[in-house]
């Protein structure tokens, strides 16, 4: 992986972690429980690469800190390895649905959590350059300018769910008018239908 990563060791016994990992290349910040990581990652301008995080925790533990990195739309694609004691296939799986990219369960041996680390940081970096492909191609088989004001109002009355008759009344225009309006999006936006042309439209952030 280029250049250094950083990674938030949320433990409130983060020595081992804090002393190691950065003669391993790692800038590390340390948070002792889920309440103080919340906040780092809240007044934090730049984002970690990775969020080590361990279960078992004062005031907020791993698990519902976990939801709460997932519920913020700043923090909810960062990668975060869950650090346990607990082993039961059960509380596992539940924390993989929860959002965590990966586990290790204590004690275990470094070389082996750095292999981990590696793995999602090189996971989250090749995931992150896909979408930026994907919305590079989008872009370049997209004209975006294409659409003009009226054909933009109209694709964003039909994201929040209108008919062409309340599309037409909205606008004062006539129904056949807005067949017309939404005919010429489907042919610049190159798809078929109004859920693509939303979708679409979504994704290259053209409407909210």
């Amino acid at each position: 992986m280029d250049g250094i990563a950083s990674i938030l060791v949320v433990d409130d016994n983060p020595k081992f972690l804090k002393d190691a990992l950065p003669m391993y290349g790692y800038n590390v910040t340390v948070a002792n429980d889920g309440l103080e990581a919340l906040k780092i990652l809240k007044d934090r301008e730049d984002m970690f690469d990775l969020i080590l995080l361990d279960v078992m925790m004062p005031n907020m533990d791993g698990w519902d800190t976990l939801k709460a990195i997932r519920k913020n739309p700043k923090t909810q694609y960062t990668p975060v390895i869950m650090i346990t004691a607990v082993s039961e296939d059960q509380k596992v799986v539940s924390g993989l649905r929860i959002g965590a990219d990966d586990y290790i369960v204590k004690p275990f041996i470094l070389p082996n959590l750095l292999a981990r680390i590696e793995a999602v940081l090189r996971r989250s970096k090749w995931q992150a350059e896909k979408s930026q492909k994907t919305e590079k191609k989008l872009n370049k088989d997209v004209n975006i300018d294409a659409l003009t004001p009226k054909e933009k109002e109209v694709l964003s009355l039909v994201a929040q769910g209108a008919s062409n008759q309340e599309i037409a009344d909205k606008l004062f225009v006539r129904d056949v008018t807005v067949k017309t309006h939404l005919n010429s999006i489907f042919k610049k936006l190159k798809v078929t239908n109004r859920t693509q042309a939303v979708l679409l439209a979504m994704e290259i952030n053209l409407i909210n």
